[in-house]
């Protein structure tokens, strides 16, 4: 099983480390390269949310600058769809396995097929839950916990001089899903330092803006005081945004907004004062991609984790960096 203890992994000489972090029914094709290198089968999660089409977007990009043959399926966030794409991948002799696992169980026997078929496997971005860390060779993206960990630590410092009971809901991201499972459990961990913060109502939004929406809807209904949101997406924090609107209530102000990731959209709120505090998870993981499946392919040692680096904004920070951002 991976663990929840993460380290950066620093290879300069080797690898070159960045920030962080709807197509049709597991609809493969080629997404670009000369076809005469490295061919990649890359099963990714979806089109959930911006971060995921940044994601997407630099992946092919960076596969076709490296002249990597890009076989491309879009899961739409069902995990069955992707054990269809990565077994019509291993069916196509393929070079080499990528993909963003929907969920964290469930992979041990499709990726038992792939090593059965000599054919290495890459997760990227999140992680699976497997006893037989044999089955794939190396993952590449986020420390999730240590993105929860920042948020609550935040939230922690921010209410130090408020007295009383502080409300918070939480919107989840996909059930099952490592980024949910993880940011879940750092930011739990950072806030049991203050016994007055307590998370009362906590539910999925799928990682979705309209999710984040109509959850936010619910909550403004059932719970009648709510300091914060914390939310486990730029998305599902926006969607919040709207519900809060609609209620009369100032975002930002009346209700305090924390999220993760820091896309352009989440930023934006963010520099606007609607959201408080973003944790970022950089999306482009397409080159550092590239470089690993070369060295997997060639055979090489890679490390068992590249974890991205990442910082975290407040409005002020937002403001400073927001025209610079590529996502």
């Amino acid at each position: 099983m991976l663990k929840k203890t993460f380290v950066t992994v620093v290879a300069a000489t080797t690898l070159a480390l960045t920030a962080c972090g709807g197509g049709t029914d597991a609809g493969i094709g080629a997404g670009g390269g000369s076809g005469d290198g490295i061919t990649m089968g890359f099963a990714q999660v979806g089109a959930e949310s911006g971060w995921r089409s940044a994601n997407t977007k630099s992946v092919q990009d960076a596969a076709e600058k490296a002249g990597v043959d890009l076989k491309f399926s879009d899961a739409q966030q069902k995990q069955e769809n992707q054990i269809k794409a990565i077994r019509s991948y291993i069916q196509q002799q393929v070079d080499v396995i990528a993909f963003s696992p929907v969920v964290e169980s469930g992979w041990d026997t499709v990726l038992k097929e792939a090593k059965d078929a000599g054919i290495p496997v890459i997760l990227t971005d999140r992680a699976v839950d497997s006893s037989d860390t044999s089955l794939y060779k190396t993952f590449l993206g986020s420390d999730f916990v240590e993105e929860g960990k920042k948020a609550g630590d935040w939230l922690v410092e921010d209410s130090a001089s408020t007295d009383g009971p502080i409300n918070i809901v939480e919107l989840q991201g996909t059930t099952g899903a490592a980024p949910a499972i993880d940011r879940k459990e750092g930011f739990e961990a950072a806030i049991a330092a203050d016994p007055d913060l307590t998370i009362v109502q906590s539910q999925t939004g799928d990682f979705t803006r309209s999710g984040g929406k109509q959850v936010m809807e619910a909550f403004l209904k059932n719970t009648p005081d709510i300091d914060v949101v914390y939310a486990h997406n730029d998305d599902m924090g926006l969607g919040a945004i709207e519900a809060i609107e609609a209620a009369g209530k100032v975002p930002g102000k009346d209700i305090k907004i924390i999220t993760v990731d820091a896309v352009k959209d989440g930023m934006t709120a963010l520099a606007d004062g609607k959201i408080n505090y973003i944790v970022e998870c950089n999306p482009l993981l397409g080159e550092q991609l590239m470089d690993l499946a070369a060295k997997v392919v060639a055979g090489e040692e890679v490390p068992e984790r590249v974890v991205t680096e990442e910082s975290a904004f407040t409005p002020e920070q937002a403001k400073e960096v927001l025209a610079s951002r590529e996502y």
